[in-house]
């Protein structure tokens, strides 16, 4: 026997305590039931308000003030629907399609501008395009807020306030969404495909309606919905640079019906309730509809 041998003999190694599966499989459903509650108090959370609007619009304006703001108490849906879109020959109805026009058209041109600016940037070598990425991003740091007024003092001296081109035209330049084209661009369009195609003989608008444009489906459907969403909930923009009340947006229109209860007296409490459930239906429309393209953007992800 060595002497190494001897020493191991007399002072044995202490033994290793390892966790027993049982540890491990409490642990494991702690941390379950915990992921679990913080999921249910964030939906809880998220379906509040829309709860809340749910039964909300179902009252006429004794409920809205005498009942439970979180249970019903009567059904006057069909009443307030009917007196939303009869009152001032419709204007809500103007109004929807106002919000449709500018969020539809403005958020689409804004996207094929937006992904052929980043695909530019992330696949063509330019003098200067760390500048100008570098601008994109300072750009879109800032607040439109703070753009506003800018924007209406440009707009009056070329006479497009009160008209539909102020909401289009702001639509159509968005820094963030060319930083996400760009990105996206980087991610999923690989040089050596684009190399092939040239050598092919097709041309570089070719190239990007053909190849580029299709294998930018999944992120050009985020950047779209983005931005649809973004136009539809602007509020300072429109309220600035629109005037006249057939120009309006759903925003700026519900906005002028809560305030005439201060202005002359009329109660329309009811109506902006009711206008504003029905106002989120469109976005409700446009996730569902576009959902099919971010599963198809993972299942391609998958099989790559």
């Amino acid at each position: 026997m060595t002497l190494t041998e001897d020493r191991a003999r007399r002072n044995p190694a202490p033994a290793v305590r390892r966790r027993t599966d049982p540890d491990l499989a409490t642990r494991s459903q702690g941390g379950q039931r915990f992921l679990l509650l913080g999921l249910v108090l964030a939906s809880a959370y998220s379906l509040f308000p829309v709860w809340w609007l749910i039964v909300a619009a179902t009252k006429d304006r004794t409920g809205l003030s005498q009942s439970n703001g979180l249970w019903f108490s009567g059904m006057h849906l069909w009443n307030n629907l009917h007196q939303l879109f009869t009152y001032e020959d419709g204007i809500f109805l103007r109004w929807t399609a106002n919000s449709l026009l500018y969020a539809g058209v403005g958020s689409f041109g804004g996207t094929l501008i937006a992904l052929a600016t980043g695909y530019g940037l992330a696949r063509f070598d330019f003098p200067g395009r760390a500048v100008v990425f570098a601008c994109v991003v300072g750009s879109f740091l800032i607040p439109i807020a703070l753009l506003t007024l800018p924007l209406y003092l440009l707009f009056s001296e070329i006479g497009l306030v009160d008209t539909p081109w102020a909401m289009l035209v702001p639509c159509l330049i968005n820094p963030f969404s060319v930083y996400l084209a760009k990105v996206y661009t980087e991610a999923t369009i690989p040089f050596e495909l684009l190399e092939a195609a040239r050598l092919d003989g097709a041309g570089e608008l070719r190239i990007f309606v053909s190849i580029v444009l299709r294998m930018m489906t999944t992120g050009g459907a985020t950047v779209f919905l983005l931005a649809f969403v973004n136009t539809w909930n602007a509020f300072f923009l429109p309220l600035t640079v629109l005037r006249g009340e057939e120009n309006w947006t759903l925003n700026i229109g519900l906005y002028n019906w809560s305030g005439k209860r201060l202005e002359s007296g009329v109660d329309l409490t009811s109506l902006v309730l009711t206008g504003a459930l029905l106002s989120i239906v469109p976005m409700a429309i446009m996730m569902v509809a576009m959902r099919r393209y971010w599963r198809t953007g993972v299942t391609l992800g998958a099989l790559k």
